[in-house]
């Protein structure tokens, strides 16, 4: 078992290995001592598979424990899902020593996170991520929320986990393309960040089937997480360090916005990296032969680095972005393999960023 541990507001610890679900009861009467009810949050995907797990788990150390299950997909990220939840804490009397337990992928974390922080206005929120993608990114950090149609996260708060419980047996079950999506935000970090991570994802032999060598995803997802928690204890509350997370992001959240979220999230940041990294190019912040190295990688890990998307669509859709300040949205653009930058553009300037020939 792994701790790493994310200094911020509220000290944490992410804990990584094969088998914890088993322990969620124990490791969460250790950061929750005083709590007596939980509430699991899951999805339709994900409970049929691990709910009597956790449930038995919490149950065993004494918690009374109650459901909400959501119908798996972004389409569910609404307020009458987090309407839902709150409805069973407050028919149930939670106070604010109960928990929330998030059990599921970015989505459900995302989710059951908001309604933790604002029901009571705040109370507990453990994440149990089982999807790759929430392992390396979503789960970690404390950011919630909520889409709108005019965009994705658009509502939420930030609030901060007790503790993040990570079984890489959950990895198992996923299919094939949850399991690759995940890997486009693994390869964010090693794109923005962390060279040995680049080194260690360009040399892996059998890339299409890395999923395999369960030693090195261990290791990935650690690295990850040892990546995530240094930002976060950096730049808490995204206003410098931690925006260079959202590298792939900006683009890639108006192609999932406008594909009504049909596709998924990680496959949306691999195509946002290719056209910035390819931007980069063409405006001089990039090396070609490093562009092509990067974008290479992307494909040999089965994710796609373009989209038809036009230069004016991927402007209109930034002027919703949340890292808009003004009249100006902060664009992250990768200099080197594992150094990146915060350029602050206006929407325009960014439409004749994309438009370079």
């Amino acid at each position: 078992m792994r701790r790493v541990t994310v200094n911020c507001s509220s000290n944490y610890d992410v804990v990584i290995g094969k088998g914890i679900l088993d322990e969620t009861g124990r490791l969460t009467k250790q950061v929750c001592p005083k709590a007596q009810k939980v509430l699991i949050v899951s999805e339709s995907n994900v409970a049929p598979l691990y709910m009597d797990r956790v449930k038995s788990s919490l149950t065993g150390e004494g918690f009374a424990v109650f459901e909400y299950v959501f119908e798996a997909g972004e389409q569910s990220k609404n307020i009458a899902s987090i309407s839902g939840m709150w409805g069973v804490m407050a028919s149930n009397g939670f106070t604010r020593t109960d928990i929330v337990l998030a059990l599921g992928g970015g989505v459900t974390g995302d989710m059951a996170g908001f309604a933790a922080a604002t029901f009571l206005r705040g109370i507990k929120v453990i994440q149990v991520p089982t999807s790759l993608l929430a392992m390396v990114d979503a789960c970690i950090g404390g950011k919630t929320g909520i889409d709108l149609p005019q965009g994705k996260n658009q509502v939420g708060a930030f609030h901060q986990p007790s503790i993040v419980i990570e079984d890489t047996s959950c990895l198992d079950t996923l299919p094939d393309s949850v399991f690759t999506e995940g890997m486009g935000e693994v390869l964010k970090y090693a794109y923005i960040m962390d060279t040995e991570l680049y080194e260690i994802l360009s040399g892996a032999e059998d890339k299409a089937d890395i999923r395999k060598n369960l030693d090195l995803i261990e290791d990935i997802i650690a690295r990850c997480a040892y990546d995530k928690a240094y930002v976060i204890g950096e730049d808490e509350n995204d206003n410098g360090l931690r925006q260079t997370l959202n590298f792939g992001h900006t683009v890639g959240h108006v192609i999932e916005r406008d594909s009504n979220f049909t596709l998924a999230h990680g496959v949306c940041v691999a195509k946002g990296m290719g056209i910035i990294i390819r931007a980069s190019v063409l405006s001089g912040k990039l090396d070609k032969d490093k562009a092509d190295k990067m974008i290479s990688l992307i494909e040999a890990y089965g994710l796609p680095s373009e989209d038809d998307i036009t230069p004016e669509e991927a402007r209109e859709g930034v002027l919703n972005d949340k890292k808009k300040r003004g009249d100006t949205i902060s664009v992250i653009l990768v200099t080197d393999i594992g150094r990146s930058e915060i350029c602050k553009m206006t929407a325009d300037e960014f439409l004749q960023f994309l438009k370079r020939k």
